[in-house]
């Protein structure tokens, strides 16, 4: 009787496997192949500040991808999925829970072009505890410069506080941003437009993860007069688009949250979420492939610019941006420390997998930051980028004539270390003086190279000479990929020396210190 119960019990086993398999639920995208018979009417629909955006930037306000999804399409998806997450106009999808069976079904009606599982998560660039400021002698030390890194005195000095620009946060949740003092001035005025949990489906978002409230902080927050970011006159779209406990939901709220800041007015969106891939996938990071980043760049081309943290795993074995900071269109931000300025270790680096230069600035990513009472200390990347989307807004203010990508490009002209750039530091920090002023110096040589018997030497002018400042250089190989990129610090006028039978011909070695950058390239 032995083998039979053994047999009874191998069925049991392999029934149980089956079903699993059969009934087991995933996230899928399923992606229409048209928009017939729809009716989309952009004055009902749109923010009359995203009307104002279209026009200006000479956008359609009838643009397909802002028309709704077929009605018909939707309520047979519906009937034969498990349960709808959400959708995307952009994208002409819905983002569905299903069993490989009901997939099987949905995949075999005439209106869908493709289905794609969802397998992405995301990770909050940043770390939130307290750190280390016993080099730095207060905290007062370190959010003044924070703001005097960017230049950011200048804005102050000039009234400019980014009035007039809507920016967007993304987030994980706003605790006591509703009642924070560090806030104040923006409730006073009524500034924070709209809210939206993406999660919940619901307005309440001022509870859950402190992440939020500690980066929209890093953009407009104020306490007793001092500025913790720079755009304290700004107005804003606060949107909880992440739960740690559902992560395949995230890439799913972060495009429904687009297209509502989008739909809301939004000129700036500020995202300090990296998405990556549970393989580990780095050529993945190419700014085309995940949904985000394409969502990125279609939210650039309808007008807004999108600036997202680079991410925090520049040490550990990713080592590389995530997804959407790979995107072409997103400006993409690293941090640097601000106990050395130059590149602090966490923060990821370029290039992207398709070899494009990233990040495209940076800001500090160890800094002063509200907290649920008070303020406090933080890392990340997570909050470099809001330090820059603040900037961004007051360079926005002051002068409205530019488009998001001449916005873009001229952040990049702004940094300090423009037009050298690196890996690490893309073009450095963004300086407000190139916006009030129009001018960065000096030009003119603050060293000199000389080059006998394949050697190489560079000497600081002593004019020039400063032991607060960096010296960088790089090799950039004949396709303009840098093989090789250094900071060094400046305590002798003869600053590098270098053996060039080690490159090759073609290779350009790019050198800048003190807003000069020159270049030598080997024959």
């Amino acid at each position: 009787m032995r083998p039979k119960k053994f047999s009874i019990l191998l069925i049991i086993f392999l029934s149980f496997t089956i079903s699993s398999s059969v009934f087991s639920q995933n996230n899928y995208w399923v992606f229409f192949k048209d928009k017939k018979d729809v009716t989309f009417n952009p004055y009902q629909y749109f923010d009359n500040k995203a009307i104002e955006r279209r026009v200006s930037l000479g956008i359609s306000l009838y643009d397909s991808t802002d028309f709704p999804l077929n009605n018909n399409y939707k309520k047979s998806i519906v009937s034969l999925c498990d349960s709808v997450i959400n959708e995307s106009r952009w994208f002409n999808a819905m983002a569905i829970k299903a069993t490989n069976n009901q997939i099987a079904s949905i995949k075999n009606l005439s209106f869908v072009e493709e289905v794609q599982l969802i397998n992405t998560y995301a990770i909050y660039t940043s770390y939130q505890n307290d750190f280390d400021t016993s080099v730095l002698t207060t905290k007062r030390d370190l959010l003044k410069q924070q703001i005097e890194a960017m230049g950011g005195n200048l804005f102050i000095a000039n009234g400019i506080d980014g009035k007039g620009i809507r920016i967007a946060i993304f987030d994980g949740g706003f605790p006591t941003v509703d009642k924070n003092p560090v806030f104040e001035h923006i409730r006073k005025d009524n500034r924070i437009i709209k809210t939206w949990d993406f999660t919940k489906n619901k307005e309440f978002v001022y509870g859950y993860n402190l992440h939020g409230t500690m980066v929209m902080s890093c953009i407009g927050g104020m306490i007793n007069g001092v500025k913790l970011g720079l755009a304290t006159g700004a107005e804003f779209l606060l949107a909880r688009t992440e739960v740690n406990t559902e992560p395949y939901s995230e890439e799913v709220n972060w495009l429904a949250a687009v297209e509502w800041a989008d739909k809301n007015g939004a000129d700036i969106i500020n995202s300090s979420l990296g998405y990556t891939y549970h393989r580990y996938f780095n050529n993945q990071m190419d700014g085309k492939t995940s949904l985000v980043s394409r969502a990125a760049n279609l939210a650039a081309r309808k007008g807004m610019l999108v600036v997202n943290a680079a991410g925090n795993d520049g040490d550990n074995n990713w080592k590389y941006i995530g997804t959407p900071a790979d995107a072409d269109s997103a400006l993409s931000i690293g941090g640097i420390d601000p106990k050395t300025n130059y590149h602090i270790s966490f923060s990821s680096l370029g290039p992207t997998s398709d070899k494009r230069m990233k990040p495209n600035v940076c800001a500090f990513g160890s800094v002063v930051v509200a907290k649920k009472e008070g303020i406090g200390t933080s890392q990340g990347t997570s909050f470099s980028s809001p330090l820059v989307a603040g900037f961004a807004a007051c360079a926005w203010q002051l002068d409205r004539t530019l488009t998001n990508m001449q916005l873009f490009k001229e952040i990049e002209k702004s940094a300090n270390l423009y037009p050298y750039f690196d890996y690490a530091h893309g073009y450095g920090v963004p300086q407000a003086n190139y916006f009030i002023n129009k001018s960065t110096s000096p030009k003119e040589p603050t060293f000199t190279f000389n080059v006998e018997n394949n050697e190489l030497k560079v000497a600081i002018d002593s004019t020039f000479f400063d032991e607060s400042l960096l010296f960088y250089y790089n090799i950039e190989d004949s396709n303009g990929m840098l093989e090789e990129y250094y900071v060094l610090s400046v305590n002798q006028k003869d600053i590098l020396q270098l053996d060039l039978s080690k490159y090759s011909k073609g290779d350009v070695i790019n050198f800048h210190y003190n807003y000069y950058t020159t270049s030598y390239k080997i024959n």
